[in-house]
Formats: C-alpha cells, structure tokens, sequence
C-alpha cells in the first residue's frame, strides 16, 4: 500500500505543478535537480479535499509519489515526448479544464448561497407538501375486465395483498402486496389520485380506475399529517441543490451573452 501511486487522486493536481516556484527548502533532489516542497502540498491538498486524512503514512506516499513523478518526467523530457503534437494538444485540454473549473470554483466563492435564500426554497417545499399523506395500495391490470374481477373476489372475502403479488403488473408495489407507502396525493397521475381522495380509510374503489398505466383497484390503508423534516435537516442539500441551480443559471447567462459564428 505504502507504495502504491495516488494517481487516482493526484491527476488533476498535477497537471498544475510543472510551474510551481522552486523553493529554498526541497522534498527532494532527483538525478541533481531540485523537486520544490510546493509539489507535495498541492497533492496534499488533493488527499484532504477527496475527504481522506493525512496521516504520516499518506505523507510519506505524496512524497514517494513526488519523487516517481520527478523520475518519470525527467525520462519523458529526455525522450523529448514534451515536444509532441499529442502532448501540447492534451496540455491545451487539460489547461481549460481547470481554468473553466478555476471560473466555477470563483463564481460560487463570490455568490455563496444565503440563508435568506435556503430558508425561502425550504418554505416553498413545505407548502407544496404540507398536509395530509396517504399510505395507499393497488393492483395494476391491463384490461378493465381483469380489474373487475379483482374487486368481485374482494368482495368475496380474497385478499389484497395476495391478488396484488399474483395479478399486478406494477413491479415497483407488486411483490409488497401492492404497497406504495405514504406519499402526497398529488404525486400520483390525476385520474388515480381524484379515486383516492373520495375513498375512506380501509376502503376500495368499488370500479376499476383508468390511467395511462393501464387499470389500477385502489385501496385507502391510512391518512396522516405530512411529516416534513426540520430545515436544519436538510439545509446542507437545500444549500448544495440552490448553489448548483446558480451555477447553471451563470453558465446559461454566459451561452447567452456569447456571440457565436
């Protein structure tokens, strides 16, 4: 392990440290030529950004990873690869890489998100979810026939939850019993939540349902108050999904404003 290349995390950062000063003190020196300190807190910085702490053994695998690149550089210098078309050509590329990412990361550090911001979307999910939640099930056929038959062998004393594990082409409920756990009833199509808003607690749709999934027999099993969670809860993802839509709505502005030939 000790010995293993941190490529993986290190790519991107390396790409930036063939120009770095060279400093007084050196974390190496290499066939004679000094190897700045510099390099190793770049990739340093990779390690603790990837969430991995630097502990003394992944120092000690920067620096190797440090001195092996010096070596493999040096080599591909004296076989004058750096003068290909192919090098410069995914230079060019890796150069707007990170300097577009350089333009994002300096977008977002000069318009963080607001708590003002974060408080108003929280309160725009709160109203569109508020209210009452439905725990319901179904059974899902193709044909209105087949929904008919299901709602006669209820009445006859069948059970649900065994006619949905038989009989419904819903594979995302089938194997539950027909389950759809709690939910808003807007976040069903029309036709089926209309069917189950005039249900009662503990009752079925006494004729099949139509939709454009095909015929659904709806049971109502509970109704509860919607249970949101505390903005503190979710501000970290209300936060990070505002501060993405900003960055879109800045790189759209900018397609805009650009004149294109």
């Amino acid at each position: 392990m000790k010995k293993q290349l941190l490529s993986g995390l290190v790519a991107a950062a390396v790409l930036g440290t063939m120009a770095l000063p060279v400093s007084a003190q050196n974390i190496a020196i290499v066939n004679g030529k000094a190897v700045p300190k510099e390099r190793a807190e770049v990739l340093r910085q990779q390690v603790e950004r990837s969430g991995r702490p630097v502990t003394p053994e992944v120092e000690g695998q920067i620096k190797e990873e440090v001195v092996a690149r010096e070596i493999f550089l040096q080599e591909a210098q004296k076989r004058g690869l750096d003068g290909s078309g192919d090098f410069k050509a995914q230079m060019e590329l890796a150069r707007q890489t990170i300097l577009i990412r350089e333009l994002f990361a300096d977008y977002q550090k000069t318009n963080p998100v607001t708590d003002a911001e974060i408080q108003a979307e929280y309160d725009k999910f709160v109203a569109a979810n508020s209210g009452k939640e439905y725990k319901a099930s179904h059974i899902l056929v193709e044909k209105e026939a087949d929904a008919k038959a299901i709602i006669a062998a209820l009445k006859k004393g069948a059970k649900f939850e065994d006619l949905a594990k038989k009989q419904s082409k819903d594979p995302g409920s089938a194997a539950k019993g027909g389950d759809l756990d709690w939910a808003n009833p807007s976040s069903y199509v029309n036709e089926f939540t209309e069917a189950l808003l005039k249900l009662e607690k503990g009752k079925t749709t006494d004729a099949p349902v139509k939709s454009q999934f095909g015929w659904h027999v709806i049971r109502l099993v509970d109704v509860r108050q919607a249970e949101l969670p505390k903005l503190e809860e979710v501000k970290p993802q209300v936060a990070q999904q505002l501060q993405q839509q900003k960055l879109v709505k800045f790189q759209e502005d900018l397609r805009a404003k650009a004149k294109v030939e």
